[in-house]
């Protein structure tokens, strides 16, 4: 069902207040926990849609590599926070939370897409 996570392959100088771009692993699988609607309006370029809402991220644990590095957002970051702290609770130890969609964009460089 999520095989086709998209790693990050290149990290840009961060704004303030947001992680420094040491605490942002390179290779790191980016995913976007808003609803599928909220998707299609903008996501980062090459994030994989796990919503939240309907429950995906616990249906995405079994099949995601807990030893891998993961960066997560949402709209604002609370459903980001909520299924980082899922996937802790799972025994992954490399989740950084970005906050929302632009602050994630801000923090990797990444664009805006559609």
């Amino acid at each position: 069902m999520f095989r086709h996570l998209i790693p990050l392959t290149a990290i840009l100088p961060l704004a303030a207040g947001t992680p420094s771009e040491s605490d942002l692993p390179e290779g790191a699988i980016i995913l976007d926990m808003r609803t599928p609607g909220e998707y299609a309006g903008g996501h980062l370029d090459g994030a994989q849609l796990v919503d939240f809402n309907a429950g995906e991220v616990q249906l995405a644990i079994p099949e995601l590599d807990p030893n891998a590095d993961y960066l997560v957002y949402c709209r604002s970051g609370n459903r980001s926070g909520q299924g980082m702290a899922l996937m802790q609770q799972a025994g992954f130890t490399s989740v950084t939370n970005l906050g929302s969609l632009e602050d994630a964009s801000t923090a990797t460089g990444i664009n805006i897409v559609q």
